[in-house]
């Protein structure tokens, strides 16, 4: 395990197109934005073999519809908080 360490506003860069970034630290708290290709499964340690099945948590891109306001339209990468 690679274990860093970052402050608020620094980022981690996995793979050239996986960006962690820490949002915000209060108290024991640390707020990470990630983000990441839609492809990619981001989903919290506490969850993973609880019986979730990834592709519900990964929809199937639709080319019909507009990217949401998540999505950065130049890299075509997704954003989440965790």
């Amino acid at each position: 395990m690679l274990v860093l360490s970052r402050k608020v506003g620094e980022e981690i860069v996995i793979d050239g197109n996986i960006v962690l970034s820490v949002v915000e630290i209060t108290g024991n708290r640390v707020k990470i934005g990630i983000h990441a290709p839609r492809d990619k499964a981001v989903i919290r340690g506490e969850l993973v073999g609880k019986g979730r099945d990834l592709d519900a948590v990964i929809p199937e891109p639709d080319p019909s519809q507009a990217p949401s306001p998540g999505i950065s339209q130049s890299m075509g990468l997704a954003t989440a908080l965790v």
